[in-house]
């Protein structure tokens, strides 16, 4: 007998999950957390409690807790320990904003979806005590720098496993570890761009501001919960072995765009009538490929960008800028891409529950994939479990209105592409010499993906149709029982 009731129409959520907490007198068992859990993620009903050890499985994606109206399901939040270090004089506190918050806080003040307040963000977040605020967009050009010079060692190196999957959604990468460790190999080893950043801030960024690595706070704001569980992952201490302080992290705390939210309505903040701030320097610098990171087709179309560029000494055409068949909130996109004589098959996929299909033809088919982009939430990261919440009908909206509110402004930059960012440049030519060096292979990458198989069970992954706790046999169960 499970501990965790009403497994028909919710989702259970062990008390000691890093990313995610419960309020069950708050439940109106309205299923739509268990449906986003089933069918977005993939998860709930693929996993059998009965024979696990009753381990609810999570990839911290929080689909469930953005889904839930009754705010049942919460983020964990860590705003009072960022308090806290702001409050502490000898902290010096930094943070770092994700390209989706931008098009997605306003939404939490009454203005319009998708609207774009990156400048008010910055203003929020040094009126809220930050020392320094970076732009994590600067990190996804870190990632793509690496990401992409990656899959071209993948397809020149002969014996390397491909296709190449992208690793910047800790919740696809928990969900590849936990139920398809078969495609360990073929995780990029680049680090997300939080976490690429994270280090660059804790070693160059303390290097160049004369700031002692032990007193450095970084906060990182995202539409992502499993971001909390990403940055306390063990290997993420790229600084510590740089530095050689064994406590170091490189990501010590995460809020998401709602707790920036709350943080602000309790300051009584005027967050509409802010005015535009301005990125610190040296990482608040970036392409329109890092901004278009929080949409789904976003990391697939920078990389792009960046390895016709490395490959054929050109820059990408305008058939690649915008690259609109991998763009949209469809779940899974495919596009041939020629550069030079080479011609990449690729897909973009958002939702884990679409990798499920997609993995499943892609096997019976034989075809055959250079590059995959996998997001965990429908739409990617516009669509993340610390977004703000949107009433049903019009979800969908929402979404569409941030990924164009990004696309926009990737039409507005003047720069397009990781590589041709001044302050990219800079990092490279003055800290990391170069992609793949050994520098940014200790600091920007990582091989310490880990099989979860384990965490399903002596019976390893079921279906719904097979799962003891799916809907349908619950149910066929609960009629049983009556008989």
């Amino acid at each position: 007998m499970s501990q965790y009731q009403n497994l028909d129409k919710r989702v259970p959520i062990a008390l000691d999950n890093i990313s995610l907490v419960q309020d069950l007198d708050k439940c109106k068992n309205c299923t739509l957390c268990r449906r986003a859990c089933a069918n977005d993620a993939g998860v709930m009903d693929y996993y059998d409690l009965t024979t696990n050890g009753d381990k609810p499985i999570c990839i911290n994606c929080g689909q469930c807790a953005v889904a839930c109206p009754f705010d049942c399901i919460n983020e964990r939040s860590e705003l009072a320990e960022v308090k806290n270090a702001i409050a502490d004089s000898e902290k010096v506190v930094v943070f770092q904003t994700a390209p989706a918050v931008r098009v997605g806080v306003g939404e939490e003040f009454g203005m319009e979806y998708g609207s774009f307040v990156e400048g008010k963000v910055v203003t929020a977040l040094r009126r809220l005590g930050a020392d320094y605020v970076l732009d994590t967009n600067f990190g996804a050009d870190m990632t793509i720098m690496e990401e992409a010079s990656e899959l071209i060692d993948r397809l020149t190196g002969g014996d390397k496993a491909l296709p190449q999957f992208t690793s910047c959604c800790p919740a696809w990468v928990k969900f590849a570890e936990t139920f398809y460790p078969e495609l360990i190999p073929h995780l990029s080893s680049a680090k997300s761009p939080i976490l690429m950043e994270a280090a660059a801030q804790k070693t160059y960024f303390a290097e160049k501001h004369q700031i002692n690595p032990s007193q450095m706070v970084t906060v990182c704001v995202t539409p992502c919960t499993a971001k909390k569980a990403e940055i306390r992952r063990p290997e993420m201490n790229g600084s510590a072995h740089y530095w050689n302080i064994d406590p170091l992290r490189d990501g010590d705390l995460c809020i998401t765009v709602r707790e920036l939210a709350k943080w602000i309505r309790e300051e009584e903040m005027d967050f509409v009538n802010l005015e535009e701030g301005k990125f610190d320097y040296l990482m608040g610098e970036a392409s329109g490929g890092g901004i278009i990171f929080g949409n789904t087709g976003g990391v697939m179309e920078a990389a792009m960008r960046s390895a016709y560029k490395f490959m054929t000494n050109e820059n990408a055409p305008l058939t690649l800028i915008p690259f609109e068949e991998i763009r949209g909130l469809k779940g899974v996109k495919e596009a041939d891409v020629q550069i030079g004589d080479r011609t990449l098959h690729v897909a973009a996929i958002s939702g884990t529950g679409n990798f499920r299909k997609f993995y499943l033809e892609m096997k019976e088919s034989g075809k055959h994939y250079d590059f995959i982009e996998v997001m965990a939430c429908p739409g990617g990261c516009i669509g993340g479990g610390g977004m703000p919440r949107v009433k049903m009908p019009k979800v969908m909206a929402a979404k569409q209105a941030r990924i164009d509110s990004l696309y926009k402004r990737d039409g507005e930059v003047v720069i397009k592409a990781a590589q041709d960012n001044p302050e990219i440049q800079k990092i490279y030519d003055e800290f990391f010499t170069a992609p793949m060096s050994e520098k940014a292979h200790h600091l920007l990458h990582t091989e310490s993906y880990v099989d979860r198989s384990s965490d399903l069970g002596p019976n390893g992954a079921c279906t719904p149709e097979t799962c003891p706790t799916s809907v349908a046999n619950l149910k066929k169960q609960a009629l049983e029982a009556k008989k």
